[in-house]
């Protein structure tokens, strides 16, 4: 494509897509690129943008590096990673900070926009101190040739840097997310330093999207598979678009992983506005057949995801489909392609159902069509909109294919020796951290525990798997307990808890225990993904979800999970875990604090179902945790 392009080198960060679709939205092109690229690859670029990524400057796995596109003529912006690289590549030197910074942090410029600081071209229209988002353990420990300080924060001396003979900047943190607000605006001032021109925008894309569907699907038909979440809907709605009904399948697969009434609510919403060309299959005993006795969280979502094939081959043989003329379709969003590890440099988070081995090997043949591929979830709803479709399709929480088994977490009932050992150590870590952000009543009362699962996480663009702490405040009757309501001292204490904790991942609140059920009659049960746990989940989570909805507050948060732990007072009991989300496009959130006494009334009716033993509220932003515990 001849068109000007600010180029994004992705050196394997969670986020490297989000700063292309920044500069998208902002109304400028923008492409991916391996950091290995030659430099044909940078004709009509007007900048470049070296990512973050999960490894060490001076690894020996470091992703390579052609060292020679810093010697091109053009502005060069490095964020985290590419912060290091920027140094190094002018003689630098980068090693562990002394302290990691894993989410909020206060920016400071240098002489409150004196200095430095205020010939800074990138800090053009911000004020002097700024909240931005890290993520990192390594730091610049020495500044390269050239270069001077234009901000720092607390813990991190050599936040913000520049070489104006040069045109060099980095930054140590992430001016992508939406958790550093002055984000766009850096990226602005960085495209107009540039000397970029506006020459994108949402007719642009939708066209271009149109057009990849024409070309990728050229004479084959397409088979969708259609989970009625956001993703599938609006993939559904392009390819119709593209193709017309008559090439296009919709295919909605009852997997048994479904919230209560859920099926029948999708095929009713489709024939609604419109859309009757799709099918539905009840194959609930396929998967709940698939992921029987499995425990492991990788393990079931792989099964989940080679089952979705079986399937789908079985559905073809019964609507006599040629296998050679229908190509599969999916809803992939890029968040679920990052987090697979599914670019050259990133780690695996999780790996997705639309990223295992069978799908890999159609992508292989070609026959497998994404269109959203490249998208964000705010992005896809844009083009919902942009297609006409109402909110109700379009602004419905995310509901993945794996649906519920994802929010079933399994054991064997026994936990292993490296794990007991690894639980002790967390508890230590947490006792020893000091937690002095709540009133002195709350402080008295407090708790420390740790929850005996684990989950999975996000630091620093690695995957971790650690235990969540569950933080006890003074108990108010009937077995419901305190919840300290303010939503910027909880979230100062989870973060300070997971930044300070090896172990820890999550901060968990204590909503309610079973009258009479103490912390010595609860245990880690044998507990597996089978239709008695999802139907008391259904429950559970039909519960939040009918709240929500009847408060207004189902268009307010992002999304709601519930989590079931096999962790109970006997074995056909359990725990739950609340966890109301606020995000963009799913790359980062921030739990959501719900109102009083929604919050209430969601407990209460919880609280009433006879299998219910606790009841918890993830308070985690991502990073470091991710958004669900599996």
């Amino acid at each position: 494509m001849s068109r000007e392009k600010i180029i994004v080198l992705d050196f394997g960060s969670q986020y490297a897509h989000l700063i292309a679709k920044r500069f998208r939205m902002l109304g400028y092109y923008s492409e991916i690129a391996l950091p290995t690229a030659d430099l044909k690859t940078f004709e009509n670029a007007k900048g470049v943008v070296f990512s973050g990524g999960p490894s060490s400057v001076y690894d020996d796995d470091a992703p390579a590096f052609n060292s020679k596109i810093l010697e091109l003529d053009i502005p060069v912006l490095g964020l985290c990673y590419g912060h290091y690289i920027v140094q190094q590549g002018y003689n630098g030197k980068i090693g562990k900070a002394p302290v990691g910074e894993f989410g909020f942090a206060q920016l400071k410029l240098a002489d409150g926009m004196g200095g430095a600081a205020s010939k800074c071209p990138l800090f053009k229209n911000i004020d002097p101190e700024q909240q931005v988002w890290m993520s990192h353990q390594d730091g610049v420990l020495q500044l390269g040739d050239g270069f001077e300080t234009v901000g720092s924060t607390k813990d991190c001396p050599y936040a913000a840097t520049q070489n104006l003979t040069k045109k060099r900047f980095s930054l140590q943190f992430h001016c992508e997310v939406k958790d550093t607000p002055c984000g766009n605006t850096i990226f602005q001032n960085f495209a107009d330093f540039c000397g970029m021109s506006r020459n994108w925008d949402q007719d642009t894309v939708l066209n271009f999207i149109l057009e990849n569907i024409k070309r990728d699907a050229g004479d084959h038909n397409v088979l969708l598979f259609l989970s009625g979440g956001v993703d599938s809907t609006i993939t559904f709605a392009l390819l119709n678009k593209a193709l017309g009904q008559d090439r296009v399948l919709g295919l909605h697969i009852d997997n048994g992983f479904m919230r209560k009434n859920e099926s029948a609510n999708v095929a009713q919403a489709y024939r609604k506005f419109g859309f009757t060309n799709f099918i539905t299959e009840d194959a609930s005993e396929s998967f709940l057949a698939a992921i029987k006795g499995l425990t492991d969280p990788q393990k079931k979502r792989l099964a989940v995801g080679e089952n979705f094939i079986t399937v789908r081959d079985r559905v073809v043989a019964q609507q006599n489909l040629d296998p050679e003329k229908w190509m599969l379709a999916q809803g992939t969003l890029y968040p679920d392609i990052i987090e697979s590890g599914g670019t050259k440099n990133s780690h695996t988070i999780k790996t997705h159902h639309n990223r295992v081995e069978g799908i890999q090997k159609l992508i292989e043949q070609g026959m497998i069509i994404e269109p959203v591929r490249d998208l964000y979830k705010d992005e896809v709803r844009a083009i919902g909109h942009k297609l006409g479709l109402p909110d109700e399709l379009v602004m419905r929480h995310p509901f993945p294919g794996p649906g519920l088994s994802i929010n079933v977490l399994c054991s064997n009932g026994k936990m292993s020796e490296e794990d007991a050992k690894e639980m002790e150590l967390a508890q230590k870590e947490l006792e020893s951290i000091k937690l002095d952000m709540f009133c002195e009543k709350c402080t008295a009362t407090l708790k420390r525990g740790i929850l005996p699962v684990k989950s999975v996480g996000v630091q620093g663009d690695f995957r971790t798997y650690r235990f969540p702490a569950l933080l006890t405040f003074a108990e108010e009757g009937n077995g419901f307990y305190h919840f300290p309501g303010k939503h910027e001292k909880l979230e100062a204490c989870s973060s300070t808890i997971t930044n300070s904790a090896k172990y820890i991942n999550r901060t968990c609140i204590r909503l309610f225990t079973r009258p009479g059920i103490k912390d010595s009659d609860m245990a880690l049960y044998e507990g597996y993904c089978d239709r008695r746990r999802l139907d008391q989940l259904r429950e559970v989570d039909n519960i939040v979800l009918t709240n929500l909805h009847a408060s207004g507050w189902y268009d307010k948060i992002f999304q709601h999970l519930t989590i079931i732990l096999p962790y109970a007072s006997t074995p056909e009991h359990a725990s739950f875990v609340l966890r109301p989300l606020i995000s963009e496009d799913v790359m980062t959130a921030r739990f959501a604090m719900l109102p009083k006494e929604l919050l209430d009334k969601i407990v209460q009716e919880i609280a009433a179902q006879p299998f219910v033993d606790a009841l918890y509220f993830d308070a985690t932003n991502k990073p470091p945790a991710t958004f669900g515990w599996e």
